[in-house]
């Protein structure tokens, strides 16, 4: 029998948004894992708020809608709100009703500046990490250390030199008028040679620029759109791009992030980097830890600070001049760590191609760098599914 094309004209629902949800989904591990790290994070909530004055969002809802922005690759947080007014599994995991208004864009984008600082977003991967479903997953002794290129919002054309120091003039035309085209401060009333005729072409503000001869450096040059980001290239014969430097700390049992970091890019921001995130994840441990990277650290200053921390550098060796000698390469471990620390790539690469990461939409270091790092946390939080069986 043809069933009847009729559109229902019921006006209650008494379905709950639980049950639409599959009992199998992946989301459903994830969404309590989340919360029951943010439960733990209540205390922290309550100091970042006053008692007064008209309610914000929630923090805990507004977490959960920037992980789900990142988890399912959401271009950008005004996306974000119009995919919420229809998607009831959106609405589900961020903890809104049905019939619950969504906020508006720049309400949820000021309050995601007030929470998500570098801080917070630190705080949060922790949370995951200690919960009591996560922290058995976790290796205390065996890490891997590396750093990837996250390109600026900043377009090479911005990068001028310091002294001119003046912003590019959205407003106006960004290059000569075409050929046959009139300039806007005369017409045929102002200026009789000019005859009337129909304007066929068009200007663009984005103007052709040649930097061929051109020297140019992070000493004489800046950025007018993001002044932080810097120029850099991370292999010889690579194309230098405006950047930061995400860095991140792996645990070597099942390739979990433990700890992120996002700095401007030059030659030593990996090896500083890599010892603030050791000290910060194990401050004063007595353990001998091993950590694994790649020849990039194969420095003498940064082994050094490594084995002065109860800490065996199990880098990769260069060629020529390693920092590295038979001490450590004779040992089985030296071998399995090299082996392990290639994982870390996987992280770096869902953050690239499905976390947004490739080319922040954020300017600044603060802000790059906490959304760095709840991308990584957001990176972990989609392996945790198959990992506990869910």
């Amino acid at each position: 029998m043809r069933g009847a094309d009729e559109t229902s004209g019921s006006l209650f629902s008494y379905v709950d948004l639980e049950d639409r949800i599959p009992a199998r989904h992946p989301l459903r591990k994830i969404r309590q894992v989340v919360n029951d790290a943010l439960a733990s994070l209540d205390d922290e909530f309550d100091r970042l708020y006053v008692d007064f004055g008209r309610p914000s969002i929630p923090p805990e809802r507004l977490i959960r809608a920037s992980l789900i922005q990142i988890l399912f690759s959401i271009r950008s947080e005004r996306q974000l709100i119009e995919q919420m007014q229809y998607n009831l599994l959106f609405r589900w995991f961020v903890g809104l009703g049905i019939d619950d208004a969504v906020w508006v864009p720049t309400v949820f984008s000021k309050n995601r500046d007030r929470l998500l600082t570098t801080e917070m977003s630190r705080k949060v991967m922790a949370a995951i990490l200690a919960h009591r479903e996560v922290a058995p997953l976790l290796s205390d002794d065996h890490f891997s250390v590396d750093g990837t290129l996250i390109k600026a919002w900043a377009s090479m054309k911005s990068f001028k030199p310091k002294a001119e120091g003046t912003p590019p003039d959205d407003e106006g035309p960004g290059g000569p008028p075409a050929h046959g085209d009139t300039p806007d401060n005369q017409t045929a009333e102002t200026n009789p040679e000019i005859a009337p005729m129909p304007r066929t072409t068009h200007r663009s503000r984005n103007a052709e620029v040649d930097f061929k001869g051109e020297k140019r450096s992070n000493a004489t040059h800046a950025s007018t759109t993001d002044p932080e980001a810097r120029l850099y290239k991370k292999a010889p014969g690579a194309s230098a791009v405006l950047c930061f430097m995400g860095h991140a700390l792996m645990e070597n049992r099942n390739g979990l992030i433990v700890q992120g970091d996002l700095t401007q890019a030059d030659g030593h921001a990996e090896r500083k980097a890599a010892l603030d995130m050791l000290h910060r994840h194990s401050p004063g441990s007595t353990r001998k830890l091993t950590v694994g990277a790649d020849k990039a650290y194969d420095a003498a200053g940064f082994v050094a600070d490594l084995r002065g921390a109860c800490v065996t550098p199990h880098v990769a060796q260069k060629a020529r001049h390693s920092a590295i000698d038979g001490r450590t390469t004779r040992h089985k471990g030296y071998a399995l760590s090299i082996k392990h620390r290639k994982r870390i790539e996987e992280p770096f690469g869902w953050a690239k191609t499905i976390g947004g990461m490739a080319q922040t939409v954020y300017r600044g270091v603060e802000r790059v760098r906490s959304r760095f790092i709840l991308t990584m946390a957001a990176s972990n939080l989609a392996r945790l599914p198959r990992l506990l069986g869910a």
